[in-house]
């Protein structure tokens, strides 16, 4: 196959992850997410403080489209600008070296202007994620709904506050698909479906 990126993003409690790890094991390709590219951030020199800072949105100045034609982070006297920076520079250094699956940090929105970039968001039913979290994580309902709260509200700030749109928006997906209609390992195989069109030898 040619070389591509699948770039996941999801709802808290979906199966997103466990869904691009699917793809990455089938298409034995690169698997990053969130933990994969906060060690890339502090192997920079950030420490874990800073990196959720900038994970709530709150404290960031600029804008991923604003840092993507700067030379250094150092130009950025806010260190959650700096993070973004290097998140941004790593994502775009990563895709480029191979096939890859990401898991959200904005990869659709950083690699928007890559043609080999496939963009995808998981989602499902408020009471699924509920009872996916229960079941896989042993938790309560009130603790699960807490969980969804506070990942959601903190995902879509920080998607809002570095692109200026939201994570859903069609506009920014290829592909939106409720990972209740068939499973964990069939929304992974209908994506892999679209993958193989796309970025198969034998496409039309």
């Amino acid at each position: 196959m040619k070389q591509f990126v699948v770039s996941v993003g999801c709802e808290y409690g979906c199966g997103g992850p466990e869904i691009g790890k699917i793809l990455a094991k089938d298409y034995g390709i690169a698997y990053y997410d969130r933990e994969l590219i906060d060690d890339i951030i502090e192997e920079a020199g950030f420490s874990k403080d800073i990196t959720e800072a900038a994970e709530t949105g709150a404290d960031i100045k600029g804008r991923a489209k604003e840092l993507q034609n700067t030379k250094s982070p150092t130009k950025y006297g806010n260190l959650t600008d700096r993070v973004v920076y290097i998140q941004s520079e790593a994502i775009k250094k990563l895709a480029n070296r191979s096939s890859c699956v990401f898991i959200g940090r904005c990869s659709d929105y950083i690699l928007r202007e890559q043609e080999n970039c496939l963009n995808v968001f998981i989602y499902a039913p408020y009471e699924t994620r509920i009872k996916n979290l229960m079941e896989r994580n042993g938790l309560s309902r009130d603790d699960a709904i807490t969980l969804i709260e506070k990942n959601d509200g903190m995902m879509h700030a920080r998607y809002k506050q570095m692109t200026g749109t939201y994570r859903g928006d069609r506009h920014n997906r290829h592909m939106l698909i409720d990972s209740s209609l068939l499973g964990i390992e069939g929304t992974a195989e209908y994506i892999k479906v679209l993958v193989d069109k796309l970025f198969g030898e034998s496409k039309k």
